[in-house]
């Protein structure tokens, strides 16, 4: 194989669930497609590399900052629904149930791996709780990472006197929320519980 089509099928290995076979299809794919093609797609990773950048609010991956859902006067400022990551943010938003604004940690605090407090956004969460927020939402994982940060953070959110509710069941243990279909996502942001 020519080192250019080489370089480009170990590229797109990087990429999560892309093997070796795939990649290679892949690239097949674009090279007997238009060139136009080949160019856009080119454009459109430059453009998202060059342009997309997390909210300055919430961690939202955006173009303006803030973004559109910070930005949203309708939205309820009054919830606040911390998630993961971006993807689950995306998730919660098909369901079509929840009308509210988000926090993005961009992880889960997992000592084996050195993530703690301060390698998730838990700080600029808590510096936008007084105020206006009246209950959090805590839509992590239920991994044991996910459990455990959610404990903390209801341990760290509960003496500010603000409501602290963690989504329902309905989300399969261990599972990930951006691989929930709407429907069961949608019950579980409604049929959300207390924090005990």
């Amino acid at each position: 194989m020519a080192d250019a089509l080489q370089r480009l099928v170990s590229l797109l290995q990087q990429l999560p669930s892309i093997g070796e076979k795939t990649a290679t299809r892949l690239v097949f794919h674009v090279l007997a497609s238009p060139p136009e093609y080949g160019l856009a797609l080119s454009a459109a990773v430059k453009d998202v590399i060059e342009r997309v950048r997390p909210c300055e609010i919430c961690g939202n991956l955006s173009e303006p900052s803030p973004c559109s859902i910070c930005s949203d006067q309708r939205r309820d400022a009054s919830i606040l629904c911390v998630v993961e990551k971006v993807q689950d943010l995306l998730a919660i938003e098909k369901s079509h149930e929840y009308h509210g604004l988000y926090h993005v940690l961009r992880g889960v605090l997992n000592p084996l791996d050195g993530a703690g407090p301060d390698q998730i956004r838990v700080e600029d969460l808590l510096k936008r709780l007084p105020g206006q927020v009246k209950e959090v939402i805590v839509a992590t994982s239920s991994s044991v990472e996910g459990e455990a940060t959610a404990l903390y953070l209801k341990k760290r959110i509960e003496p500010m006197d603000i409501r602290v509710s963690r989504i329902a069941s309905g989300i399969p243990v261990g599972g990930e929320l951006e691989y929930v279909d709407r429907g069961t996502l949608g019950r579980a942001l409604s049929g959300r519980r207390e924090m005990s």
